[in-house]
């Protein structure tokens, strides 16, 4: 699978539609064709999944017990504002003017590749989340991708 990768900055056309990077658009998994899934991220963001990746998180949040109250909440807010969106001829996409307000983008936006999904940031918001202090990040590093820790899990308890 091709990970979605890289750093682009980007302008919204006056009806509030943004063009997908070129190298983005072509590292999308072919089964995903032009369909898209934007949500709101768990920072001040927009997150962009092809449908495929979005289907398995999806998935394993719907799994969850509808009858714990505690699980309805989270669905409830993780769910809220999901936006299918289909790329036209020209790899445009609309963003929803709710989806907008929310993340703080107006005129211009930072698109990020994370592998399996793309975040989408006003520039502003996108640099103050940003590590500044080279240490901190290198500390986190270590804790994150020392050796002892398996892949794609959490360190032994």
């Amino acid at each position: 699978m091709n990970l979605l990768s890289g750093e682009y900055e980007c302008k919204l056309d006056p009806k509030g539609r943004l063009v997908l990077p070129a190298k983005v658009k072509g590292s999308l998994p072919q089964e995903t064709g032009n369909q898209l899934v934007l949500v709101r991220g768990f920072e001040p963001c927009l997150v962009l999944y092809p449908s495929s990746s979005w289907r398995v998180i999806h998935d394993k949040v719907m799994a969850l017990d509808e009858f714990n109250e505690e699980y309805r909440q989270f669905q409830r807010n993780f769910f809220r504002g999901m936006t299918e969106v289909e790329l036209d001829n020209i790899g445009r996409f609309m963003l929803p003017r709710t989806m907008l307000r929310y993340a703080g983008i107006e005129k211009e936006a930072i698109i990020v590749g994370m592998g399996n999904r793309c975040e989408i940031w006003d520039p502003e918001r996108y640099d103050a989340f940003l590590i500044k202090d080279q240490k901190s990040f290198s500390q986190l590093a270590q804790k994150f991708l020392s050796t002892d820790m398996p892949l794609g899990g959490s360190a032994a308890a």
